[in-house]
């Protein structure tokens, strides 16, 4: 037994090492993924559907063994159809390696202290009235289609314009606003709803939107409600609820700084964390 283990350890190279923690480093992204998904559901139901075709075939059930197969030769036709949102967030997620350089990286310290000190005045009037409010920053993923439901604005951001749109009665007002790097890009766009079952039910459509943009881009949601005045953020379809102003501020001057290397996880990390030390409280 102990050449048996001496003959396999001898007989492992680099090359065998560097492929295991490759296909391990792949098999725990790929978990992570389907983690918090419908797709969590679809693997476990695979799985069973796997088991029992080979146990048919181990027992000779020959009936349950061909229609288990042509179950599962269908259904990968069928699961590509059902799960297409699940897989273009899959594809979109494999091609993101960095928060978004240009234009974000581009802009001095000194422009990017102005543009939050903006956002911090308007999110903070928009909790203290009580005035509803959904404003999504546009990182790597475009959101053309998403902007095209709406106005374009292309103006500068100002804590007045955007008290403005989000004036209860104005003809924007209803809809969500784009920030595009250092501009407001279109203004009353409609977002898709998050198919999250799971979310406490006193959450209305706006904070459903809010999170539906973040699973279907890389996009940051900041929402204010209306009832409550309350302070959300949503990051990759994570809702984090009852924030200050200083997690709005830290959050935002990190993404126009860059601070935070080349994860978008560290800006969900960075509201969670805070958050968290707000609830506390």
């Amino acid at each position: 037994m102990e050449n048996f283990f001496n003959n396999i350890i001898s007989s492992i190279g680099i090359n065998d090492i560097l492929d295991i923690l490759i296909v391990a480093f792949i098999v725990y992204k790929v978990i992570s993924f389907i983690r918090d998904t419908r797709a969590q559901q679809l693997v476990k139901g695979l799985l069973v559907l796997i088991a029992a075709f080979f146990l048919s075939d181990v027992l000779d059930l020959y009936a349950l063994n061909w229609i288990l197969r042509g179950t599962l030769t269908m259904g990968i036709i069928a699961l590509v159809v059902v799960f297409q949102p699940e897989l273009r967030r899959g594809l979109e997620y494999v091609g993101r390696s960095k928060i978004v350089k240009a234009p974000f990286g581009q802009l001095d310290k000194e422009k990017a202290k102005d543009i939050t000190d903006e956002f911090v005045k308007a999110v903070n009037s928009f909790s203290a009235t009580k005035t509803g409010a959904l404003i999504i920053l546009e990182r790597e993923t475009a959101l053309v289609d998403i902007a095209e439901t709406g106005t374009e604005v292309n103006a500068d951001i100002s804590a007045q314009l955007l008290g403005n749109i989000f004036y209860e009665g104005a003809p924007l007002h209803d809809g969500a606003v784009i920030i595009r790097a250092d501009r407001i890009y279109a203004a009353g766009c409609v977002l898709p709803l998050t198919e999250n079952k799971n979310l406490n039910k006193s959450l209305g459509t706006r904070h459903r939107a809010g999170i539906g943009i973040t699973e279907h881009s890389d996009a940051i949601s900041i929402i204010v409600s209306e009832e409550t005045g309350v302070i959300s953020m949503a990051v990759d379809g994570k809702l984090t609820r009852f924030l200050d102003t200083k997690t709005v501020e830290k959050t935002l001057l990190n993404l126009y700084l860059n601070k935070e290397g080349d994860r978008g996880d560290k800006l969900k990390k960075i509201i969670g964390k805070l958050g968290r030390k707000k609830d506390a409280r």
